[in-house]
Order: C-alpha cells, then sequence, then structure tokens
C-alpha cells in the first residue's frame, strides 16, 4: 500500500495556516456584540471584506421561510456554501444575534430558538465573515481564537482553504429544493480513507462505503491519511501523516484567481468539484471533477434504499448524475423527490383474492435489462424460462417482483432496493401489478357512469381511458361491433325474437338461441380474461338484422359471474356514438352490450344520439381522420382534462386505432396493449383500420 501511495502521491510543501492571522487584517469588519439580522425579502447581510461572500438569511423560492446561510455574493445566482437551519427553515420575522452576553443564536418571531452553534466556548467578543467564505466567532480576549467557526461545521460543501480533519463529515440535503439533511455523508474515517456511504437518517448508523480513496496503510500508520485540504487551485488532496499529499482531484482549468471553486456532496449522492468564472455575470458551475463514476452500481449492501430508495432503479448518465425511476404498479413516494423511492400504488392481498383467478387479478409489468443483485430473494428457480418465471411469481402470493436472469428466476423480498441496468446482461424484472383495489375487489379506477357525463360531442373513445379501464375495454368492444358491420355479410341463419326488456333496456335469449345466432359458435373475434367473443346476427321485431357480437363464458365462478354483470349493467346504462349497432349511420346509433353467461345475452337499444355532420356519424372513420390530419383537439373539444394533455390523447387513439384493425393479425394482444399504454414500449404508428376506407 505504502508504494501504491507514494507512486501515485504529489509531494507538495503545503502550510496549513490557522485561520487566526486574518482575523487581524479584518478588524475594520468585526460584526459586534448587539448586531443582528432580521428576516425577511429585502433583509440585509453581513458581507466580507472583498463582498466575496455574505452571511445572512437565504429565502427559500417563494415561500416565507429562509435559512440562515452563507453564499457567494458576487454571482447572480447566490449559490449556497453553507447554511445551519436546513432541518427547521425560519418563517419571516426571525431574528439572528450576537446576544451583549457573548451568545449568538437564531431564534423565532415569537424568542423561541430554532438554531445556536455546539460549542464548548460560549464567551466571545465578535463575528467576523472571513473572504474565505468562512464565518467565524472570535474571541479577542484568548488571543483572537476561533471560539466558532463553519469551515469546522460544514453542511454540503466545501470551500478552497477548508480542511475536513479526522472525524469530520459533509452532509447532502435531501433534495435539491429540501435543504434538510439527506442520506449520503462524505467522512474522512480514523483510518485514514475518505469515503462516501448513505446512512439511517434516524440512528445515524452509517451503511456500506460506495467510495473509498485508498489512502490507508495498515502496516504503517505514516501512510495513512490524517486531513483533507481544498485547496486554492481547486485541488482536492488527503494528506498522509507523512506529509505527502495525495491529489483525489481538481477543478483547476489553469487561471490563477480567476475562478471559483466548490466541492459540493449533492443530493443525489454523488461529491463534485464545481469550478465557474469569477468575471462571468451570466456564466455558470461546471462540473470538472466527481466520484464515484457509477453511483447506480457502486453502492452495494442488503441495507439502505440505495441511490434512488426502495422500489426505485437507478440510470445514470455520462457526468456521472443518477435518474431513478419507479417499478411498473409505483409511484414516488415524494413526487417532488424521485430519489426518496417509490411505493406500490395498490397493495396485493392473498384473503382478498379467495378462490379467484390470479391471471383475472394481476396484470404483468416488466423492465428489461434491470437488476437487483444486492437486493435479497425468498426464492429462486432454475430452469425456467420467462413466461414461467412469471407464472410462478403469479400463482406465489409471497410475490411482487422476480428478476428472470439467464434461465434462473429469483423472487425478492420486498421492499426491493439496489436496482440498476445491465446491458451486459439478458434478463428483466417482472412485477406482478394489481388489476382491482384489495380492499374492494373492483378496478382500481373511477367509474366513468358515476362521473358527471361529458358533451356527447366528445369522442369517449379518450373519455373512457382517462377515467377508467373498463370502460375503454368496452370502447374496444364495441369496436369489435363496427368491425363486423364493416365485414361482407355471410349467410346466417337469422334469430326472429320480440326484444322484450327485462330492465335497464336489456333482453335475455336461451343458450339454443345464441347458438343458432352464432352458427354453433362458428367465427371468433376475440379473446377476454372470462370467455371468447364470436360473430352473431339477430333479426329484431321489425325484421332487421342486428350484428351482434357474443360472449361465451369460459368460468362460472364469482369473479366471472361479477364481471358478467358489472358489463352488463356499464353498458346499460351508457348513451354513445362509441356503442353502436349496423344500421347506426342511417338511423343512429344502437347501444349493444352483449353477454353469454349461463345462456344469457344482452342487447340494449338506445337511439338518442343526433348528429348533423355524417362524417363525424362514422366513428372509426372520423378518429383516424383527426389523428392523419393533427386535429386530435375536435375529439375531445369539450373536455378540458383531455385537450391539457394533447400528448396522451394522442397515444390512446393510436392505440385504439391498432386495437380495431380490421386484419387479427395485426392487433396487439392486451399485454402489448397495456406495456404501450404505460410507456414500457413506444407505440408504433398505426395503418388505417380498413384499407377500404377513403382518407
Amino acid at each position: 500500500m505504502a508504494l501504491s501511495v507514494l507512486h501515485h502521491a504529489r509531494v507538495l510543501l503545503i502550510f496549513v495556516l490557522p485561520s487566526w492571522p486574518l482575523v487581524c487584517s479584518q478588524a475594520d469588519h468585526e460584526i459586534r456584540l448587539g448586531s443582528s439580522l432580521i428576516a425577511s425579502d429585502s433583509s440585509s447581510s453581513w458581507r466580507s471584506p472583498s463582498g466575496e461572500f455574505a452571511f445572512g438569511f437565504h429565502q427559500l423560492g417563494d415561500q416565507k421561510l429562509f435559512l440562515l446561510a452563507i453564499w457567494f455574493d458576487k454571482i447572480p445566482e447566490k449559490t449556497l456554501a453553507w447554511y445551519a437551519n436546513g432541518d427547521k427553515p425560519a418563517p419571516e420575522g426571525s431574528k439572528v444575534e450576537l446576544t451583549s452576553d457573548g451568545r449568538f443564536i437564531l431564534s423565532d418571531p415569537k424568542g423561541v430558538e430554532i438554531w445556536r452553534p455546539q460549542t464548548f466556548l460560549n464567551e466571545f467578543t465578535h463575528a467576523l465573515m472571513l473572504d474565505t467564505g468562512n464565518f467565524a466567532l472570535v474571541n479577542e480576549d484568548q488571543n483572537s481564537t476561533l471560539v466558532w467557526e463553519s469551515f469546522k461545521n460544514p453542511a454540503d460543501t466545501i470551500l478552497p482553504t477548508q480542511v475536513l480533519e479526522i472525524g469530520g463529515t459533509v452532509s447532502s440535503r435531501t433534495a435539491e429544493s429540501n435543504y434538510s439533511k439527506g442520506r449520503f455523508q462524505l467522512r474522512l474515517n480514523p483510518d485514514g480513507n475518505l469515503v462516501l456511504n448513505t446512512f439511517d437518517l434516524q440512528t445515524g448508523t452509517p451503511y456500506p462505503n460506495y467510495y473509498v480513496s485508498n489512502t490507508n496503510d495498515t502496516a504503517n500508520r505514516s501512510n495513512s491519511g490524517e486531513r483533507v485540504i481544498f485547496d486554492e487551485s481547486g485541488r482536492l488532496c488527503v494528506v498522509l501523516q507523512s506529509g505527502v499529499n495525495v491529489t483525489l482531484g481538481s477543478g483547476s482549468r489553469g487561471s490563477t484567481g480567476g475562478d471559483y471553486y466548490r466541492a459540493t456532496l449533492d443530493f443525489d449522492g454523488v461529491f463534485r468539484i464545481y469550478t465557474r468564472p469569477k468575471l462571468q455575470s451570466n456564466g455558470s458551475w461546471v462540473q470538472a471533477w466527481y466520484v464515484p463514476k457509477d453511483i447506480c452500481s457502486d453502492i452495494q449492501g442488503e441495507l439502505g434504499g440505495g441511490s434512488c430508495g426502495f422500489n426505485s432503479y437507478c440510470l445514470h448518465d455520462k457526468t456521472g448524475r443518477p435518474t431513478c425511476e419507479c417499478l411498473p404498479g409505483f409511484s414516488p413516494v415524494d413526487p417532488d423527490n424521485k430519489l426518496n423511492g417509490c411505493k406500490q400504488n395498490l397493495t396485493q392481498n392473498c384473503e382478498a383474492a379467495g378462490g379467484s383467478n390470479p391471471e383475472d387479478l394481476y396484470q404483468r409489468g416488466e423492465v428489461s435489462n434491470i437488476f437487483w443483485p444486492t437486493s435479497t430473494n425468498f426464492e429462486g428457480k432454475d430452469s425456467l424460462n420467462e413466461d414461467g418465471c412469471w407464472e410462478s411469481c403469479l400463482y406465489d402470493c409471497n410475490c411482487v417482483v422476480a428478476v428472470f436472469n439467464e434461465g434462473t428466476c429469483w423472487m425478492k423480498k420486498m421492499p426491493v432496493s439496489n436496482g440498476r441496468a445491465n446491458w451486459r446482461i439478458q434478463g428483466k424484472t417482472i412485477v406482478k401489478v394489481p388489476k382491482y383495489a384489495s380492499s374492494s375487489g373492483m378496478p382500481p379506477f373511477q367509474d366513468p357512469i358515476r362521473e358527471k357525463k361529458k358533451d356527447h360531442g366528445t369522442l369517449i373513445l379518450v373519455g373512457s381511458i382517462i377515467l377508467g379501464s373498463s370502460a375503454f375495454l368496452h370502447f374496444l368492444f364495441a369496436a369489435v361491433i363496427y368491425l363486423v358491420r364493416s365485414s361482407s355479410s355471410q349467410k346466417r341463419q337469422k334469430l326472429t325474437r320480440s326484444l322484450s326488456t327485462l330492465g335497464t333496456n336489456t333482453c335475455s335469449f336461451t343458450f339454443e338461441e345464441l347458438k343458432q345466432a352464432t352458427d354453433g359458435f362458428r367465427e371468433e373475434l376475440g379473446r377476454g380474461a372470462f370467455g371468447t367473443v364470436y360473430k352473431g346476427a339477430l333479426s329484431s321485431r321489425s325484421s332487421e338484422t342486428d350484428q351482434v357480437a357474443v360472449k361465451k363464458l369460459d368460468k362460472l365462478g364469482q369473479e366471472g359471474e361479477r364481471e358478467f354483470k358489472t358489463e352488463v349493467r356499464t353498458a346499460s346504462m351508457t348513451h354513445h356514438r362509441n356503442l353502436v349497432g349496423q344500421s347506426w349511420p342511417l338511423e343512429g346509433p344502437k347501444d349493444t352490450s352483449h353477454q353469454n353467461g349461463s345462456g344469457a345475452i344482452q342487447l340494449q337499444q338506445n337511439i338518442d344520439f343526433q348528429t348533423e355532420n355524417e362524417e363525424e356519424a362514422i366513428l372509426i372513420d372520423w378518429a383516424y381522420d383527426c389523428y392523419k390530419g393533427h386535429r386530435l383537439d375536435k375529439l375531445v373539444e369539450n373536455d378540458d382534462d383531455a385537450r391539457n394533455d394533447m400528448r396522451r390523447l394522442k397515444k390512446l387513439v393510436m392505440v385504439a386505432i391498432w386495437c380495431i384493425q380490421e386484419d387479427p393479425s395485426l392487433r396487439p394482444s392486451m399485454r402489448n396493449v397495456t406495456q404501450m399504454l404505460e410507456g414500457v414500449v413506444e407505440v408504433p404508428m398505426p395503418p388505417c383500420s380498413f384499407p377500404s376506407m377513403s382518407i
């Protein structure tokens, strides 16, 4: 170790001067006892002799809250270099005072103490704001001893000439605009290593290091670090006990005195050296050096939430800056701080599932090339393919997240942590996402029937998707009917039956009647969670033929029965042009709902929609024209929510057009539909639904 350190070290003669000589040269800028500052948006400050730095109250955005802070005062952005009360911002009207009896106190407008410096020596005669950016309390009666100084009590930043001794700590803030203590630390350990680590905020317990300077030598203590210096040229060095300096990084650009430097442990856990031109009012801070190079992979261990918090995975760019994303079915714990982890939108409940088929309760979410190597497994299964891994998790009540990796399925304990990308390994994370809230057993979306009805001129294709997935499925189901209408007629036995109303404009049929109507359930249109949909034809009392779709339930359990009743009830209460019958273009829409459960079908006829624009009456033609003509706003003329999110609207319309392709081989599976809606995969440009259309 000693040879390695000496090989890489640059030997420099460093004289670490105490701060007291600077005190004598700034006697004219002493801040005397009895001085005070009041927190307001126009409060004054105590400036250093050169005006480079200022001490006072820093307002947090447009809030009436303030930090007691030190900042770079000659640049427009007033970048903070130190702050005292990040965990408890001071309200407007708070006061910081050097009392006449030699105390330094920050108190709120009622006189309640917010903060005071921690020092064993309470007596001082004055304070100084130094040109180095150090704020010091001085006892002139004891040879100008520094009773307390900000340089010995750093927040998240180290300034040039600042020294970090053994045991010294720098802590990140929580988020970009949240200055409470974050969960990342920079420490100079007793063994001589400068390290970065996460830690438990409640107990202060440090977790494993994710960066180590390798400046310790157990065989020869003289080759171990004893302090860290950030010099005036922007170099960060560990000074060994032997006097050798090991340079870790530098922000120097070769200029002399023309740049500002700062070394900051940012809220994302990356320690960076920044540089900024002093003379450029329109300049900005530029990252010159940083560690670690890959924080996503370098944070290890089973404890703690990693770089992004629990249930979140980490991606980093070429500057080392991490981006945190939630798993499918999860959302940020704090929308303003994505590094704080994610929570499940809906939690699964084994007892609530009862005897239900898991396939009806959960949908599959996945993220490719995302792994959790340090997150604990509760089971591992070999010799499975990807679908087998999904099924194993689906039917295991304890499984929420599984990782499929090179033929092995790892089921993870919750919450998962330290998720990161690995593009060299083929595999993915699979998530079991509940379709329904466990407490109700019903879809976790608002029922559009209970919502305030939108104007009938608004395309419910989009409204249904925004208000709930159940209504979206009704639209797709209705689109199938339209598809039947557009197909050429086939010879089929026509069933004539008086449409006796059973309630909510629905009619019932025997199994044999439906069997005849579908020609023995011959032509399949699609499959759903509980059954198969077939093409059929019915004749009404007026001898008109209605093309219909008949859903034959495969499962007659409680879930299937409930789903059947829900769809019938919803469709029978819906009056809109998206639910159409064959004679709609001539006579107006016939809202049609169709189910086959224990030999029952529901056919609803509600001719309650009129339109003066015949082109708009043909829904699919009109929707596709609006999509191709970049006029999707016409589809949602009276839906402010949809008009405020045109990007989402476009995606939903594109997905819907794919779902109603005349060629069944072009229609995406429901799994692909879900992935497109959730943004897991891109939505390709859809072709015209019916090639014979005139667009």
